[in-house]
């Protein structure tokens, strides 16, 4: 891919090179690669290997943590259908936080290397290698380091004794938008529920990728008006 007479090279780590596409790079980024094998990233072993994770950590690693703040919050008083709300309320929050960051964060547009070089490490190597089925769920050494902020945040809106149990929601409904997202990609669903929100988001990926933010819903994209237009209505136009 030639861009701005910068010339990308797919069989060298990618990282630090597509800093260099400038302005250049959202096209580029864009134009996917569909292929199970992913780009290589860093020339060193270990950076590489962190890039790397495969689907099944996410529930395993996370799962134990709601299930241990969800108790906190039981510990010190709640009783279960309290703690159960909690968590419903903290899935449903967290969808909302899952289509902000998709829509604001993950497709913001840069044009400056370290721009770039941070978008495509964050998002942007999704778009361009939408099947790489070892960077479809976020790293739990860097979901442990957010982790500690958003946890901070909550308690900031809650009391001492419904923080851990919505902190445990909104935790357990990223594990839920983690292991959905990789099904999306690589399941193969027979009942119309997960087979609509496989065709939503391959419809994000491969037609319309400005629009359909949300991963297992589409309920903030009817809220704010960032739905994509049936095919139909297109051809209408």
């Amino acid at each position: 891919m030639v861009a701005q007479g910068f010339v990308v090279d797919l069989n060298k780590p990618l990282v630090f090179q597509v800093g260099h596409l400038g302005e250049a790079y959202d096209e580029w980024v864009h134009q996917p690669i569909v292929s199970r094998e992913g780009p290589r990233f860093f020339a060193n072993d270990v950076m590489e290997a962190l890039t790397r994770t495969v689907w099944w950590v996410i529930p395993t690693i996370w799962i134990p943590v709601v299930c241990y703040f969800a108790a906190m919050s039981a510990r010190m008083g709640l009783v279960i259908p309290e703690v159960v709300s909690l968590l419903f309320l903290g899935v449903f929050l967290w969808t909302l936080v899952e289509y902000t960051l998709h829509r604001f964060l993950f497709h913001i547009k840069t044009t400056s290397y370290w721009g770039n070089t941070a978008h495509y490490l964050l998002h942007g190597c999704h778009h361009k290698h939408p099947m790489d089925g070892l960077r479809l769920v976020f790293p739990p050494a860097a979901t442990a380091i957010l982790l500690v902020p958003f946890w901070n945040f909550v308690k900031l809106l809650s009391t001492p004794t419904t923080a851990p149990a919505l902190f445990a929601g909104g935790l357990l409904g990223y594990v839920m938008y983690d292991c959905t997202h990789y099904y999306l990609h690589h399941g193969q669903p027979s009942n119309e529920v997960p087979k609509h929100l496989k065709k939503y988001h391959m419809n994000h990926h491969f037609r319309i990728q400005h629009k359909g933010y949300g991963i297992t819903s589409s309920l903030w994209d009817r809220v704010f008006g960032t739905l994509p237009p049936s095919k139909e209505a297109k051809k209408s136009r």
